[in-house]
């Protein structure tokens, strides 16, 4: 892992810009004089690592005492996609401007996108932990498609936090009844992209006994604040 960059934020939380091979990642790391939790904070559906709503929620979370990460992970943010994804993106835009079903386009970009970020997650996790200002355990929060498979394959996970407002590829959501941690499930009622039924079928489909589903009134992306303070809590009693 090599630092890139750095800088002291208003609120005392020191930000870097890193690498790790061919992943760019971005840490927030709290003023503390003991190793920190983790939350890895991952974005829907290929959006950059530098999404504004993304790091206002990393840095808040980094301010309440926890180390928070993010990457572009293959093929999100500015890293290069393949012939196949874009053509899949622009057959997307085409089928929704047409009113056409979209499912099987968003299912043959957001698989292999979930494939491939996987591995990259799991690799800056390895690199994470063996800095000294982080400790365990490590807690996840975001891309629900995403977070479903690190759930299953990472034992290192202790805890997530999902966003439902993302498709979720069939594989995850077979593989939801393997999800036993604790999790915490944020619905937007009235989220135009993603069909509400579905989110609440996922939610009643994870195998944990400790779930929670919060939702309310509103689109994509209006999701209250105060949920960033809940889901600290949710942290809270899991992580410290």
């Amino acid at each position: 892992m090599h630092f890139t960059s750095e800088r002291r934020l208003d609120d005392g939380v020191l930000e870097r810009e890193f690498t790790l091979g061919e992943i760019p990642g971005t840490l927030w790391t709290p003023e503390s004089a003991v190793p920190a939790p983790l939350i890895l904070k991952a974005h829907n559906n290929g959006l950059p690592k530098g999404e504004p709503r993304l790091v206002a929620r990393a840095r808040h979370t980094a301010a309440s005492g926890y180390a928070v990460a993010t990457i572009d992970a293959a093929g999100c943010g500015d890293r290069p996609r393949s012939t196949a994804d874009e053509q899949a993106r622009a057959d997307l835009r085409r089928a929704m401007q047409a009113g056409e079903p979209v499912d099987e386009i968003f299912e043959s970009f957001i698989g292999p996108l979930v494939e491939k970020a996987v591995p990259d997650w799991r690799t800056t996790l390895d690199a994470l932990l063996e800095l000294p200002e982080i400790g365990g355990p490590v807690g996840y929060s975001g891309w629900t498609a995403v977070g479903i498979r690190l759930a299953v394959v990472e034992p290192r996970i202790a805890a997530a936090g999902f966003f439902a407002g993302g498709y979720v590829p069939r594989a995850q959501r077979e593989e939801a009844r393997q999800v036993t941690i604790p999790l915490l499930f944020l619905l937007q009622w009235d989220d135009e992209g993603n069909p509400r039924q579905r989110a609440l079928d996922l939610f009643d489909a994870f195998g944990t006994k400790e779930k929670t589903l919060h939702a309310n009134m509103g689109g994509h992306v209006g999701t209250p604040w105060f949920e960033m303070k809940d889901g600290d809590r949710f942290f809270g009693r899991h992580l410290k």
